[in-house]
């Protein structure tokens, strides 16, 4: 069985889709064979594979994935056809009554779930079931021909869930796996997958040290250890350095506003399932308590502005607005850039989060640029070069552009569609300068205006999507901006969303998959490590590290008692792009021994020409 979807949605499945689909088809026949008193749920392709829910006393463990492999084997042997058969929804009642929808020949149990499924389904809507073999189900399809189609699969793992993703309701087990249309794809991926586990940030920013998760702080809030900050500060730096060849201003707002403001802008009550509670404040919770008035009155209070309250600021642009409005501007003044490092905070579901890449507390290089009509294409042609110039230091250069439009049918956007389109519009033009694919996608825009993302390709071919570009004609008329045109008279102007990395923290999780740790040496939290064969040369050592810092150079000294190989080692395992061997000889002739963590080679060069040489690699930031 599929989870609900249009009849569009249906049509539109992929090919790959269609054989997923099929397979969790396989794999619940393989089920109701191996245990006949199981109950299933919902079946459906998802990203990279498939699942299906079920309610069964047994308690599956991946020790049973080779038996239901090897029964999913004999139903792709049997190469039974899908056949589909439309019904009426009399006879679904009676069938799943019966026990076999969701199941083989020769159950007597009633399929409780199809029932319930029975009961959501439009009354005029076509009712079908999917036959292959001896399993039956309740499926709108579609699927492949035959269960002889579905031979490249595997088992990947076991979880829970709830019914209808309802924790109130019945908790079941999810059994996840994955198809290809032929083996060598399928090997492929899971080579990827393993890639994907050496690489795992969450692992490696625990070995490595970069940064902490803490319950007692609170989950999704990242702690930046010192190393993690250094890589932090390194990131930040790059981009300033930028920002101030193209003129911005950097600024710095407070991490929390009123939430006037944010129904002014349009965040709240907008963002509100993704925000967390408003905030009252002092004298509202006394009187409040008072009354002895319930929570759930108090942000009824909040929400509807009976009451004043503030907000853990969920975006930085209406801070940057009061910034700009502050001020009366000339169109002489215009474009202003303000650009700032600024935290914002999102109530993501607990099950959502994931190390550094899905957080409640994240850091935006965010920047608002105010500029004339006319000056709009020439703006977003900047914030697209600072995007190329991020993506291509960082070698990420394999990237597809998505230009996410609004969708006319919906009622999510606010603003006038003239203004829409006049901001579409300028999208478009500046995405086609970029001479690299792009596709139009309708529905992804914000609520306020379209947008550019880039989506990069990382070195094991995942997708990401960092930077963005936004052109926003709405929040200006919200907030009433203007600009005293040459004609003397007041003007809108346009204002324009930009984020190259997105946010710090997902952009550095990135950056360790990325890099498998292994940073270029100007992100490298420790540059060099000093390395000195034994105690004796422990004094040369200091002072070549000494050296070191002095050129603005990030450095270490191993002082322990542990043998030469063993130190090195560990500066291997630690990541640190180069390593300085002191010996007595090197100590005698004034070099040092230079070792690259992926060369077993060793140079051997005064200390002067290694930190020139050192200082240009990192100006330049050499991958």
């Amino acid at each position: 069985m599929i989870e609900r979807k249009t009849l569009d949605e249906r049509q539109q499945m992929t090919d790959l889709e269609r054989l997923r689909h099929s397979c969790a088809h396989v794999m619940a026949t393989a089920i109701c064979r191996l245990w006949p008193d199981v109950q299933l749920a919902a079946g459906p392709p998802v990203e990279n594979g498939f699942y299906y829910d079920m309610d069964l006393a047994h308690r599956i463990t991946p020790e049973d994935f080779p038996r239901i492999e090897e029964e999913m084997k004999r139903v792709v042997k049997d190469n039974d056809p899908f056949e589909r058969v439309t019904i009426s929804r009399d006879e679904a009642l009676a069938l799943a009554k019966a026990g076999r929808l969701g199941a083989v020949a020769g159950r007597e149990v009633t399929s409780i779930f199809k029932l319930d499924l029975l009961d959501s389904i439009p009354a005029d809507e076509e009712i079908s079931i999917f036959k292959n073999g001896d399993f039956w189900d309740l499926c709108a399809g579609p699927h492949v021909g035959r269960t002889g189609n579905c031979k490249a699969f595997k088992l990947m793992s076991i979880a829970s869930s709830y019914y209808k993703g309802d924790k109130d309701r019945a908790s079941l087990q999810r059994l996840y796996g994955t198809c290809f249309k032929n083996s060598t794809e399928l090997q492929d991926h899971l080579t990827r997958l393993e890639e994907a586990k050496k690489r795992d940030h969450r692992r490696l920013g625990k070995e490595l040290g970069l940064f902490h998760i803490d319950e007692a702080v609170g989950q999704g809030l990242i702690l930046w250890k010192p190393k993690g900050a250094l890589v932090r500060r390194a990131l930040q730096e790059f981009i300033t350095e930028q920002l101030d060849k193209q003129g911005y201003s950097q600024v710095y707002t407070p991490h929390i506003g009123k939430l006037e403001l944010y129904r002014t802008s349009g965040h709240f009550p907008y963002y509100q399932e993704s925000q967390y509670p408003p905030i009252a404040e002092r004298d509202v919770l006394e009187r409040l308590a008072d009354e002895n008035a319930t929570c759930g009155e108090l942000l009824n209070g909040l929400a509807s502005g009976a009451f004043e309250g503030y907000l853990l600021k969920p975006m930085n642009c209406p801070h940057h607005i009061k910034i700009y409005a502050s001020d009366p501007h000339s169109y002489r003044d215009l474009p202003v850039r303000l650009a700032e490092f600024g935290t914002v905070y999102r109530w993501e579901q607990s099950g959502e989060l994931g190390g550094m890449t899905r957080v409640r507390g994240f850091t935006q290089d965010d920047a608002h640029l105010f500029c004339t009509p006319d000056q709009v294409a020439a703006e977003v042609a900047g914030c697209l070069d600072l995007v190329k110039k991020v993506l291509g230091t960082l070698g990420m250069n394999d990237y597809r552009v998505r230009l996410s439009l609004r969708d006319p049918e919906s009622d999510k956007y606010v603003g006038d569609a003239e203004n829409w389109d006049k901001a579409e519009a300028a999208l478009r033009a500046a995405v086609q300068t970029l001479g690299v694919e792009y596709t139009e996608e309708l529905g992804e825009a914000a609520f306020y205006g379209p947008k550019i993302d880039f989506v990069v390709k990382d070195v094991i071919g995942r997708e990401w999507q960092l930077g963005t570009v936004q052109v926003d004609y709405n929040l200006p008329v919200r907030f009433d901006l203007t600009y005293v045109g040459a004609d003397n008279q007041t003007h809108r102007p346009v204002m324009i969303h930009r984020a190259p990395f997105g946010s710090l923290e997902r952009f550095t999780g990135l950056l360790i998959e990325h890099f498998e740790g292994k940073f270029p040496v100007w992100l490298a939290p420790e540059q060099v490590r000093v390395i000195p064969i034994s105690e004796k040369t422990l004094e040369a050592a200091e002072a070549a590290a000494a050296q070191l810092a002095d050129a603005g150079i990030r450095v270490a000294v191993d002082r322990t008692n542990d043998k030469i190989g063993a130190k090195i080692r560990l500066a291997r395992l630690d990541r640190v792009p180069y390593m300085i061997v002191l010996g007595a000889r090197e100590v005698e002739d004034g070099t040092v021994s230079i070792r690259h963590r992926d060369n077993e080679d060793l140079t051997t060069q005064p200390l002067a020409d290694f930190i020139a040489t050192l200082r240009e690699e990192i100006r330049s930031r050499s991958l």
